[in-house]
């Protein structure tokens, strides 16, 4: 598979040290006062890592669940923020500045943090790191808890500005309804989008809502769960189909896989591997904001 072509290494990630003794972490907002925040969480390194539109703000140790309790690798968004918390499951134990990932149990918060996944699915994180993040983040924040041990986000050129397969698709008339794509289903919220390279689906969820879905033909791509998170801004100078439309930059991370074989979604879309049909690209471009998520794995979406 192709290495990501366009593939910028972030300077900042550099700013923040990385020499952390258990307990300790880094916090400096100020390198990127603004833009969407994604959460990098690495299971074997047992770190965190924060990011806001591509700059790294923060480092952390954690804690991850132990053995038999094994915090679950995945893409997850803060369901629920308590500044204080109590576990119905495990003794009414504090959870201070509770953010929580799923229903049945999995949170960041506040706790003992010995060097080693010591918790009962938790991420635990030290105090005054867990009471900054808790401030930064919003139910928009997409968290990824990953197997792989060290990495920072790649800077890629998001697919869709490329994903008609004739030039001729990019005049497609705004005003034609888009077969599949129903945005009036939920009109607010963060948006996410599941490509399954498997089924050869699309599908773009809105609050948690499916508002579309089309069938794509997607072969040859690296095998495993990749996330990517929109920044703000454009990249200049990248080629797109949709002449109209510039190259919109994101983030990826690996959360299953080989971190050295990420998907060359574009490379994949010039070489016909990967083809989006066009009015339903567009409608995802005309959609997009800082902070959306795609996700595209090889596990069954259905």
């Amino acid at each position: 598979m192709a290495v990501v072509a366009c593939v910028l290494a972030l300077a900042a990630s550099a700013q923040v040290r990385d020499e952390l003794h258990p307990g300790e972490y880094a916090w400096t907002p100020g390198l990127a006062p603004a833009g969407p925040v994604l959460v990098v969480v690495s299971l074997p390194a047992q770190r965190a890592w924060v990011y806001r539109n591509g700059v790294r703000i923060g480092t952390s140790t954690v804690s991850t669940g132990r053995p038999g309790h094994e915090t679950p690798a995945g893409i997850y968004s803060i369901l629920q923020k308590r500044r204080e918390h109590y576990s119905n499951l495990y003794d009414n134990a504090p959870m201070p500045f509770m953010q929580r990932l799923t229903w049945d149990g999995i949170a960041l918060h506040a706790g003992h943090l010995p060097g080693y996944p010591a918790s009962h699915g938790c991420i635990r994180l030290p105090l005054a790191f867990a009471e900054r993040l808790f401030a930064t983040t919003d139910a928009d924040t997409t968290v990824v808890v990953s197997d792989v041990a060290e990495q920072a986000p790649l800077l890629v050129p998001g697919p869709f500005a490329g994903a008609a397969a004739k030039p001729g698709a990019s005049h497609v008339d705004p005003a034609t309804p888009v077969a599949g794509w129903h945005p009036e289903r939920a009109a607010e919220g963060p948006l996410t989008l599941l490509l399954g390279t498997r089924d050869g689906l699309l599908v773009a969820l809105r609050g948690g809502i499916e508002i579309g879905r089309v069938a794509v033909t997607a072969s040859g791509l690296p095998v495993g769960t990749f996330v990517y998170t929109l920044r703000e801004g454009s990249l200049e100078g990248t080629p797109a189909v949709f002449r109209d439309r510039p190259a919109r930059p994101w983030d990826m991370v690996v959360v299953e896989g080989d971190p050295g074989m990420q998907p060359d979604l574009r490379g994949a879309i010039a070489e016909g591997k990967l083809a989006i049909p066009a009015p339903f690209a567009r409608a995802v471009y005309d959609a997009l904001v800082p902070g959306t998520t795609l996700v595209v794995t090889d596990q069954r979406l259905e």
